[in-house]
């Protein structure tokens, strides 16, 4: 008798079949699958790893042969070894953008997600090794330093935008960018494919203060686009802040949690008033044509202690 540990695996099955993963991927890479195992069932068996218990490629296989896998996936331990999957991986390779959208796209048709509201941000994955840039191929995001989210300045890095919907917090959206790509140079991208998959519907941007660039903001103005993201601090002048009503702004009933702790007297107290200000976030705001009064508004939030 051998026993085999069945976790979230039908859990996993029953959501990757729903989303359509291996025909989706199968409908772009048909060629080089096996008669035994699809590109697409490789593919759905490595989410199912991420999903369960995360291996290394050449430890999938021993994961396939310990969880049952075959039993709900229909797939031998032994197909599902490094050289297969790295022959799976690199065939989709140059369809991440599409298949992700399209997984995207069948999720919210599948599950009626709600994706009036979604919110996408970059973060970043840093990596131990050389990585020398002419080792890499330039048609895929490059390994490089940047500016790593976990403020590990002396490893290289691989950076992705994730946009999740507001409904449920459910990541619709990816695109990978290389180590050293620019933050503010990516929003417009990422609104075009975002605002591809809401249709015809609307949809509300919110990001943080890398979206506020004279090229964004005329973008996301030019598209119709609503959004919305906070001020970068050292753009804003404390005069401005100095100068709103603070009897005009309404108490916003919350506390963050490192403030949970504290005496109610000792917890900060946030504030928000909505009003029309004109501000110079950068430089070229006001000395480039086409953002004149009117185009767009601010909302301004802040918080003190009481």
């Amino acid at each position: 008798m051998v026993e085999k540990r069945l976790g979230a695996l039908p859990v996993a099955a029953e959501f990757l079949r729903r989303l359509d993963v291996a025909g989706i991927v199968d409908a772009v890479c048909p060629g080089g699958a096996s008669a035994l195992v699809t590109h697409g069932q490789v593919i759905e068996a490595l989410v199912a790893n991420r999903l369960t218990s995360p291996a290394p490629l050449v430890r999938v296989e021993d994961w396939a042969r310990c969880w049952a896998v075959e039993e709900v996936f229909g797939i031998e331990s032994g197909l599902l070894n490094d050289d297969r999957l790295a022959r799976a991986l690199d065939a989709i390779a140059p369809y991440l953008e599409h298949i992700a959208g399209t997984v995207g796209a069948r999720a919210i048709g599948e599950f009626g997600i709600d994706v009036a509201r979604m919110h996408w941000d970059m973060t970043s994955m840093s990596v131990h090794g050389a990585f020398p840039v002419e080792g890499q191929d330039e048609d895929f995001p490059v390994i490089s330093y940047g500016h790593p989210k976990d403020r590990r300045f002396n490893l290289k890095q691989v950076q992705a935008g994730p946009a999740v919907s507001a409904d449920g917090g459910i990541p619709l959206h990816a695109r990978v960018f290389g180590g050293g790509a620019a933050e503010v140079s990516q929003v417009v991208g990422a609104m075009k494919d975002l605002r591809a998959m809401a249709g015809t519907r609307d949809f509300l941007m919110v990001a943080d203060s890398k979206l506020v660039s004279y090229s964004n903001v005329s973008a996301l103005l030019a598209a119709g686009v609503q959004f919305i993201a906070p001020a970068p601090a050292v753009q804003v002048k404390d005069e401005v802040y100095a100068a709103l009503d603070l009897a005009r702004a309404t108490v916003v009933d919350w506390t963050p949690d490192r403030e949970a702790g504290k005496p109610a007297e000792r917890r900060e107290t946030y504030r928000v008033l909505e009003d029309c200000q004109s501000l110079d976030f950068v430089e070229t705001l006001v000395t480039q044509p086409g953002l004149g009064d009117g185009c767009g508004r601010v909302l301004l939030g802040w918080h003190s202690r009481t």
